[in-house]
């Protein structure tokens, strides 16, 4: 996904989970939309460098956060990106685990009032794939989801299960946000709930990726496949 033109600054303090006041690099101070609706621990200290993007005419806020960047390591924070970041590795035949399908549709209706990120069609079937943004980090390039309690992903999770009861394919995709990334785990300090019904789930028979790649000042690619830990030979 390329990024469109690009603002710099410096955290000053992220609140209400949705803001974030900034000051950019010409002094000027903003309040930027923060996209993340996760507590973003392991992310605002020590205050990190931001990079920012102009919102369309019309919103509320200037500007949007993309991307905080801690000495050499770039984290993507916007997982309301992660999608097109992930729809553009399908395309390009990236994730070499769902290579083979003619038709790619965004956001279908499914299982019990949800909605998937990606139905894929063709020769090998039909895969739902169901996409997370991971930005947190345990230290030493370990990479971890979620970053707070989400009952909504445990939802997801077992939608997935479901899918693979009927017979048909199911993936959870981490789109592993952190270039120091080495290994992806689920966090089962933060949710014990979630880190063990992905276990569950992952015995059922969905299948479990996690890809980052390069976060540049031109954008954020996928390019490679990150480890799991903890979640099974899958």
């Amino acid at each position: 996904m390329d990024f469109p033109e690009l603002v710099y600054g410096r955290l000053i303090k992220r609140y209400k989970r949705f803001l974030a006041d900034i000051e950019l690099d010409n002094g000027e101070i903003v309040t930027a939309h923060c996209a993340n609706p996760g507590s973003m621990r392991s992310l605002l200290e020590p205050s990190p460098r931001c990079w920012l993007s102009r919102a369309r005419p019309g919103r509320k806020l200037a500007y949007t956060w993309e991307v905080a960047e801690q000495g050499e390591t770039r984290i993507y924070v916007n997982p309301m990106g992660a999608n097109r970041v992930v729809a553009d590795a399908l395309t390009q035949n990236v994730i070499k685990e769902l290579i083979g399908y003619d038709v790619i549709q965004p956001e279908v209706k499914y299982g019990e009032n949800s909605r998937i990120d990606f139905l894929l069609t063709g020769r090998p079937g039909r895969a739902y794939v169901e996409v997370k943004s991971m930005t947190m980090t345990f230290g030493d390039g370990r990479c971890a989801f979620p970053d707070s309690v989400t009952k909504r992903g445990t939802k997801h999770l077992l939608e997935l299960e479901r899918m693979v009861s009927q017979g048909t394919r199911a993936v959870l995709l981490f789109c592993v946000g952190r270039t120091d990334a080495k290994t992806a785990e689920a966090a089962g300090s933060i949710d014990p709930t979630y880190a063990s019904t992905l276990r569950q789930v992952a015995k059922s028979g969905v299948e479990v990726l996690a890809y980052t790649g390069p976060i540049t000042h031109a954008g954020f690619k996928l390019d490679r496949r990150v480890d799991l830990l903890g979640i099974g030979d899958v």
